[in-house]
């Protein structure tokens, strides 16, 4: 589990309930609040669902975005 507490706006997370990936945005009551990496609606989760990304994996993530950018690709 982790103390979203800890977590700074902007953190790319993992919600392992529902496998997305998003930005952590805050919490609100007992939920962390994400939103979608390309923006959209947020969503709430409990904390226990929620896992930073490794720094690989936030890498790996830039990388396919730049990539997908670069053609006209929606990611």
């Amino acid at each position: 589990m982790t103390d979203v507490g800890l977590l700074q706006a902007g953190a790319l997370v993992r919600d392992t309930a529902r496998n997305r990936v998003g930005e952590f945005m805050g919490k609100a009551g007992p939920y962390a609040m994400l939103r979608p990496l390309g923006g959209g609606r947020e969503w709430e989760v409990s904390p226990d669902y929620v896992e930073p990304l490794s720094p690989e994996e936030v890498l790996s993530l830039k990388v396919k975005r730049a990539n997908a950018q670069s053609t006209g690709a929606v990611l």
